[in-house]
């Protein structure tokens, strides 16, 4: 499965960069498969996307939980929590 992922806020400053696209491997199908599968790329990775922190996801621009599921093409964003002021 090939999806985009979308990188923002202070995430996109850590990782350098605001977007790519990736073939999935199999089994990693739910947010949580995918931010498990992200903290595998090292040190930096595993700092945002272990749980440690709260980072948001939305799938086609709809905010999800960490079960939800991806499908092929679809467009993944992760984000810091928001707050108004």
């Amino acid at each position: 499965m090939k999806i985009t992922i979308l990188y923002f806020a202070r995430i996109k400053e850590v990782v350098n960069y605001s977007s790519e696209e990736v073939a999935l491997p199999e089994g990693v199908e739910t947010i949580i498969a995918l931010k498990a599968w992200l903290s595998g790329r090292g040190a930096t990775w595993q700092k945002l996307f272990s749980g440690a922190g709260v980072v948001r996801a939305a799938i086609n621009h709809e905010l999800v939980d960490d079960m939800a599921t991806m499908d092929d093409g679809d467009e993944v964003a992760f984000f810091p929590p928001v707050t108004g002021g």
